[in-house]
């Protein structure tokens, strides 16, 4: 029996080291936690940016950072109680997708001393958020999504050379959605385009709210909303029974044929900017001294989907046919 204990001595010695140092590793990971609003292709191409950011500045899934991930499939009331679950596991940081989600978290983790950066927030400011595009807040900062409405309109003279009024589907109760409305209009005259808007705050008066912009626009615009972009289908349907074509603020619907053409922001390379801000903030700087960021010109590209322009009765113009932008 003492020859036994002797010899299993120095293995269960070994074992209890190999085990403090596999708890010390994880006692090290950093933890951070995703709260995003649903499964759609541009949330979640803005996660998978976010991550990639961080593991480019040695943060790397699995080793020194460990995600916890969760989302509502936009359900704005179940927000409170995600958040409160990604908080319970003591966070060394928070990452909001879209501005409902970003907002309920600010109020949220307050005080809490878990800083957030938030991405897939159209105006940051306008939804309060941060104070000026010049800083952050208290504890909050990030990236935004916001389109450069200009190049949006100047693409859609060249796809749709004889359009001039600009419709709009927006959603009156989202924040992101008003604020891009306004820039919209601020941006219209220079582009020679009059806005005809439209509210939709459910997606049950989808048919009938586009149905309404027959013959009071000549193109209508797929915002980046959360309301519009999951329902993309039924508002080209609707529009291309009322004769309207479609520039959407996404490229996933055309390339799936679902709408003509796009202008859009990369949303892989908005959850970068997201990322690099929140290595930043994990390296110890203040989230009050770094300003949120917004797509430049270069993150924006162009797609056309030769089957939906022509299901719309559109030919594209010569002037595009060389973009390198169309798809079958």
């Amino acid at each position: 029996m003492m020859k036994l204990k002797s010899a299993w001595l120095p293995g269960l010695a070994l074992a209890g080291v190999l085990m403090a140092n596999i708890g010390a590793s994880a006692a090290d990971q950093i933890r951070i936690g995703i709260a995003n609003f649903g499964e759609h292709p541009q949330l979640n191409a803005a996660v998978a940016g976010f991550k990639k950011a961080l593991a480019a500045n040695g943060f790397n899934e699995g080793k020194e950072v460990v995600y916890t991930e969760s989302h509502t499939n936009f359900d704005a009331s179940l927000v409170p109680q995600m958040i409160a679950k990604l908080q319970a596991d003591q966070p060394k940081l928070m990452y909001t997708v879209t501005t409902p989600v970003s907002q309920i978290a600010k109020k949220a983790l307050a005080g809490s001393g878990i800083p957030i950066v938030f991405a897939a927030v159209t105006d940051p400011v306008a939804a309060k958020l941060v104070p000026s595009w010049d800083a952050g807040d208290e504890g909050m900062t990030g990236a935004s999504d916001l389109q450069d409405v200009a190049a949006v309109m100047a693409f859609t003279k060249k796809l749709l050379p004889n359009a001039k009024r600009f419709g709009v589907p927006y959603n009156p109760g989202e924040a992101n959605d008003v604020a891009l409305l306004e820039k919209i209009k601020e941006a219209a005259p220079a582009a020679g385009f009059e806005v005809v808007e439209v509210g939709i705050d459910n997606v049950n008066d989808i048919q009938q709210r586009i149905a309404s912009l027959a013959g009071k626009a000549d193109v209508i615009y797929g915002p980046t909303s959360n309301l519009i972009q999951p329902a993309i289908a039924a508002v080209s349907a609707a529009a291309r029974q009322a004769g309207i074509p479609v520039v959407n603020a996404d490229v996933n619907a055309v390339r799936g044929g679902v709408v003509p053409a796009s202008f859009a922001v990369n949303y892989e390379q908005v959850g970068v900017n997201a990322g690099n801000i929140a290595a930043e903030i994990l390296k110890g700087k203040d989230p009050k001294t770094i300003a949120p960021s917004r797509p430049a010109y270069k993150d924006h590209s162009a797609l056309i989907s030769k089957k939906a322009m022509a299901a719309f009765g559109i030919e594209i113009p010569a002037s595009l046919a060389d973009c390198g932008c169309i798809v079958d």
